[in-house]
């Protein structure tokens, strides 16, 4: 009874978080096209290849295409560096570390430019970030999205890569904004 307590809670807390998110003049479903428009028109400047390679071999560095890592084109993966594939794969509860820039598609879409967003990796002042592996039920791994996990499903730890990510395998508190970014990531297996 209490977990469906909860989840009606949670439920209830998420409609309203779409309902303020979106002003008077646009709907949900208008930003989502917007995202689309937004995440096709970033990638159409680039090669794309749509699934992951069968021997999980992608081309990599910064020619490589962008693969299509989910079935309905929520995550792209371009690999600059893929880390040690056979010998270095993260386990399940394992801490990652990263640093990332994330630069919004929204805002390329409309400008034409791509602008920091966030940023914790160009400073060494700035905080390192983390979450356990696949452990989705800690909080502090669920913040970040799936997406940005994802390619650790593929890669060594030790990888970096380029991802799109539409808002909804993104950070979690930003969902309803329904804002598409391109993130450079870095991982590691402890801090630096």
């Amino acid at each position: 009874m209490k977990t469906i307590l909860s989840k009606c809670v949670l439920l209830g807390v998420m409609a309203l978080s779409l309902l303020t998110a979106c002003n008077n003049d646009q709907s949900y479903a208008d930003r989502l096209n917007e995202e689309r428009y937004a995440v096709n028109s970033y990638l159409a400047n680039h090669r794309v290849v749509m699934s992951v390679p069968k021997d999980s071999v992608f081309e990599v560095g910064e020619d490589a295409p962008f693969y299509r890592l989910d079935n309905d084109g929520n995550i792209y993966m371009q690999v600059l560096n893929a880390g040690d594939r056979k010998n270095d794969r993260a386990k399940v509860g394992e801490p990652i570390y990263f640093r990332y820039t994330r630069y919004s598609l929204a805002v390329w879409y409309a400008e034409g430019r791509l602008v920091p967003y966030s940023s914790n990796e160009n400073s060494m002042d700035a905080q390192f970030c983390s979450f356990n592996y696949s452990d989705f039920k800690l909080p502090s791994t669920s913040q970040w999205g799936y997406g940005l996990q994802y390619p650790l499903n593929f890669l060594g730890v030790e990888c970096e890569v380029n991802l799109v990510i539409k808002s909804q395998f993104g950070f979690t508190n930003e969902i309803s904004y329904v804002m598409p970014f391109l993130f450079h990531v870095r991982y590691f297996h402890s801090m630096i």
